[in-house]
């Protein structure tokens, strides 16, 4: 008997194949059967219509730092909403294990550091997450069971430099005895089911304290003698972030991604390709990585995402502000301070023209003052200005934009919440994305779900980029859409029995309306452990997720179920070798 049956669904089977009508019928958590409306006889315990719907294999999301979150809320919420059923964390070199056991103090180091890379509540992570373990094994086991969504998880390098050299770990470089000691480390999570090595060497990650993370000050024969212990493993990865990632790769930065990759033998991905007309040299250089990795034996594979996601910034708390050269020392004083810096005109164009310099790269993107939007805002003074561009109000004050918004932010003690318009939304960059999409190593994602949570929501790229897909920009059609969310990452972390819709598959499964799916506004809601704020947004139109057969989303709902798989390398991933 079957669990379940889903009758005349539109299958869009995740291939890329034309979609077809068809009854798909479910036995255990995987599809038992995929045949013609009304010719599967054998019984089902329940059943429903989909005719005008349609069917699509569970989205795959290969960026994520859930790693926390999923203590307190086993959904990850809101990707599950959106039709994620497999999310890849333990990105970025930042992961909660392994942990010294004859030092306490490195959980609360731990966490003070993701909550300064990964804008994570302080307060949610001290008290939403057990920090139970040691082990990375013991960090696995401890989420086994207990997710609705399938969860695997690379180990962070910072989290292994810690363990092995202390506090030497940042500043410091390994003996041969510690470099053992870390690759035996390495070994050990590899074995109980990590996905690979992740890290980072980019100069906007820095610890809470302030200092640049472990795995930045880590040389390059560190780092590829890791990427040789990959290669050890079945069904591994890596995924690295450099300070290029954000702009352009300098020269040494191509070069060692190549070298890891290849000495590997693995994929290499990286996070995350901004395509922007206004910038057309850009994605040329930031694809000779995978051009050069194939000729040595590696693949390198930059992921991007297909919508826009605003993230909002303040200047009174950190931000992506902070990390303009130069910026980080003012907005980083006490609010008496930094308030006199800000009024300071000579300060001001000093602030200014650093964020308009060559070295302020990507974040020059963030200089268009007169292009915010003001949000949430919290004195009479203010009163009104919620919603209305900065350009506007400056213009009415006579103000240039920049002293405009300081003034208007000064009234809110520095709390406004401000909204940056995008300086990408032009016809050319979409088209120049259209182009990019169709690269053999560009693949859709970086939604960063599950960190920075009060500042974006990432999560919802996947309903918003079909819904656009379907009746915005229409700039693939359906059955691509849904491949490059599914089988493409599923194949790329070498899944297995996931990413498509076929029989023997394991039944991770997305029943939607064509006509609606789409993602609801991001909002600020108080629901992590503490209060805590984050930004959520409502799933639209998806009727249905299941996880393994089983029902874990109903019109936007959770239904309470936990049928996740914790996916451990070799036994639910396949190896993907580039050699």
């Amino acid at each position: 008997m079957l669990d379940h049956l889903i009758k005349g669904a539109t299958v869009v089977d995740g291939t890329g194949a034309p979609s077809y009508l068809a009854d798909l019928g479910i036995r255990d958590g995987r599809i038992a059967v995929v045949a013609e409306p009304g010719t599967v006889t054998e019984a089902a315990m329940t059943s429903e219509d989909a005719t005008g719907l349609v069917l699509a294999p569970g989205f795959v999301d290969p960026h994520t730092h859930y790693d926390a979150q999923l203590f307190w809320d086993p959904y990850a919420t809101p990707s599950l909403n959106h039709g994620v059923t497999t999310v890849a964390g333990g990105n970025c070199g930042f992961t909660l294990a392994p942990l010294h056991p004859d030092r306490p103090e490195d959980a609360d180091y731990t966490r003070r550091m993701m909550s300064k890379v990964e804008g994570m509540s302080l307060v949610a992570l001290e008290e939403g997450a057990p920090w139970t373990w040691h082990t990375f094994g013991e960090y696995l086991d401890a989420l086994e069971g207990r997710i609705a969504v399938n969860a695997g998880f690379m180990v962070g390098h910072c989290a292994l430099r810690r363990h092995v050299m202390g506090e030497d770990a940042v500043g410091g470089q390994p003996t041969e005895e510690q470099m053992a000691a870390m690759l035996a480390l390495f070994h050990d999570a590899m074995a109980a089911g990590a996905w690979g090595l992740s890290t980072t060497q980019s100069s906007t990650h820095s610890d809470g304290d302030g200092q640049p993370v472990a795995s930045r000050h880590a040389r390059p024969d560190e780092l590829l003698a890791l990427s040789r212990a990959v290669a050890e493993h079945e069904g591994t990865q890596l995924e690295a972030i450099v300070g290029g990632c954000l702009d352009q790769f300098d020269d040494d930065e191509i070069e060692l991604f190549v070298q890891m990759s290849a000495a590997a033998g693995r994929p290499l991905n990286w996070n995350v390709l901004t395509i922007d007309a206004a910038v057309p040299e850009r994605v040329p250089r930031q694809l000779i990585p995978s051009e050069r990795a194939r000729k040595a034996g590696g693949r390198i594979v930059a992921l991007t995402m297909p919508i826009l996601t605003p993230m909002n910034m303040s200047l009174g708390t950190f931000c992506a502000l902070n990390l303009i050269p130069g910026w980080g020392d003012i907005l980083g004083l006490p609010v008496p301070e930094r308030l006199a810096k800000l009024r300071d005109a000579d300060i001001r164009a000093e602030m200014l023209r650093r964020a308009e310099s060559k070295e302020a790269g990507v974040f020059r993107r963030l200089t268009h003052f007169d292009r915010y939007v003001i949000g949430d805002t919290y004195s009479a003074a203010n009163e009104g200005l919620s919603g209305r561009v900065v350009r506007d109000i400056a213009a009415e004050r006579g103000q240039d934009p920049f002293r405009c918004l300081v003034e208007i932010c000064a009234h809110d003690e520095l709390r406004t919440v401000l909204w940056p318009m995008p300086t990408d939304n032009d016809p050319d960059s979409w088209a120049l994305r259209q182009k990019t999409w169709e690269h053999e190593d560009v693949m859709l994602g970086g939604s960063d779900a599950g960190a920075h949570l009060d500042r974006m929501c990432g999560a919802p790229y996947t309903t918003r980029f079909i819904g656009d897909c379907l009746r915005g920009r229409k700039l693939v059609g359906l059955e691509r859409a849904v491949q490059l969310l599914t089988d493409d990452p599923a194949r790329l972390f070498g899944l297995r029995g996931r990413g498509r819709i076929a029989e023997g598959y394991h039944a991770d499964l997305v029943l939607f309306d064509p006509e609606r799916i789409d993602a609801g506004p991001a909002t600020l809601v108080h629901d992590l452990p503490g209060d805590s704020p984050r930004l959520d947004s409502k799933a639209i139109g998806i009727v249905s997720v299941r996880v393994n057969g089983v029902e874990t989303i109903r019109d936007d709902v959770v239904t309470g179920a936990v049928p996740g798989t914790l996916l451990r390398s070799g036994r639910d991933t396949e190896t993907v070798s580039t050699r």
